[in-house]
């Protein structure tokens, strides 16, 4: 891991992330990229092109200066931190964040995604989180998302929901990497089902004889409601970290599909990392 992207509003929840963001760069010797994205206003009344330029430029150059303005703030918050070493560069774009995000990974060569959220229920959700959710689905590199009231603490264990497919190996190994860096321990974790594949027992055995001698714990949970059986575990288990994999839809792939990790990152009390299907 060699580059991490931090996207940024500068609220308090993107300072919350940036702590985390801080913690990986400096744990991975990585460089962290600063990104501010922003849009221009929507203006009803037609203007002629001479006074449209004149705006935009006024509202380009304020974005700019603050985007000089806060800046400053995040230095000190990472010297308070005692991660003034970090390693640091600033982004400022226009446009759609999600698309920005994409191309700045695709440009910067970027490794991990972190940002901050907020949790909602109800009708709020549409509105509250959902752009971190909307980065979760579509950003293809791993994404971490910090909810708005997680304080940073030394992530000592590490829950990896799975369904023992062989695709999973991929992610699991990176979250091993992870948990090598914070000398964290993993739990396996699987949610049995009714519709659990005939073979289940089987690949639950291989993994295990797989994995012998790894930092690695396995738990198989019979429950019905999947996405409160997660967080009832990760409660109880006093996990630092969720990793989740978005599968694409599939016959046995509706426990952890993309809908239930989005949900997630609204719910989880805990950071969620979530790496995609290649």
């Amino acid at each position: 891991m060699k580059q991490i992207l931090f996207p940024t509003d500068f609220s308090e929840a993107a300072n919350t992330a940036f702590i985390y963001a801080l913690r990986f760069a400096d744990s991975f010797k990585a460089e962290l990229v600063i990104l501010h994205v922003y849009d221009l206003p929507i203006v009803e009344t037609p203007l002629v092109p001479e006074t449209a330029t004149e705006i935009f430029d006024v509202i380009e150059m304020n974005q700019f200066e603050s985007f000089r303005d806060e800046l400053p703030k995040l230095h000190m918050l990472a010297e308070h931190q005692n991660l003034g070493h970090v390693k640091m560069r600033n982004i400022l774009l226009y446009g759609d964040l999600v698309y920005n995000i994409n191309k700045v990974c695709n440009d910067e060569n970027i490794d991990l995604v972190v940002m901050g959220t907020k949790g909602a229920s109800g009708i709020k959700e549409t509105f509250i989180g959902s752009v971190a959710g909307a980065v979760v689905v579509n950003v293809k590199v791993p994404v971490l998302a910090i909810p708005a009231e997680a304080e940073y603490h030394p992530v000592k264990s590490i829950a990896f929901t799975t369904q023992y497919q062989d695709k999973d190996n991929d992610a699991l190994k990176s979250a091993m990497a992870i948990a090598d860096k914070f000398g964290a321990r993993i739990q396996c974790l699987y949610i049995k089902n009714a519709d659990d594949p005939k073979d289940i027992e089987e690949r639950i055995n291989e993994w295990k004889v797989y994995y012998r001698g790894s930092n690695i714990d396995f738990f198989n949970i019979e429950d019905d409601h999947i996405e409160q059986a997660i967080l009832d575990f990760i409660e109880n288990q006093h996990t630092g970290l969720l990793v989740m994999r978005a599968h694409k839809r599939g016959f046995f792939e509706g426990l952890f599909h993309r809908s239930l990790t989005k949900k997630m990152t609204y719910h989880s009390k805990v950071p969620l990392l979530v790496f995609h299907e290649e």
